[in-house]
C-alpha cells in the first residue's frame, strides 16, 4: 500500500471517530463531495498537519460543496 492510499484510510478513521460515523457513512460522503480527489490533490500539504486540521478542512470542503 503506497503512502498516499495509507493516508487516505487514515482520513477515513479520523472522520468516521470525530462524527461518529461508520466507514460505509463516511465512504458515501466522501464519494459524493469529491473528498477522495481533494485528498490526493492537496495530499503534499495534507499530510503534514494534525487530524484536528484535516477533519476540519474535510467538513470546510463539503460545507462549500453542497452550496
Amino acid at each position: 500500500m503506497d503512502s498516499v492510499t495509507k493516508f487516505l484510510v487514515y482520513c477515513i478513521e479520523i472522520y468516521k471517530t470525530a462524527h461518529k460515523q461508520n466507514g460505509k457513512q463516511v465512504m458515501e460522503i466522501f464519494s459524493q463531495y469529491g473528498v477522495f480527489d481533494y485528498i490526493v490533490q492537496f495530499y503534499g500539504a495534507l499530510h503534514t498537519t494534525g487530524p484536528k486540521y484535516i477533519v476540519e478542512d474535510i467538513d470546510g470542503l463539503i460545507e462549500e460543496r453542497k452550496g
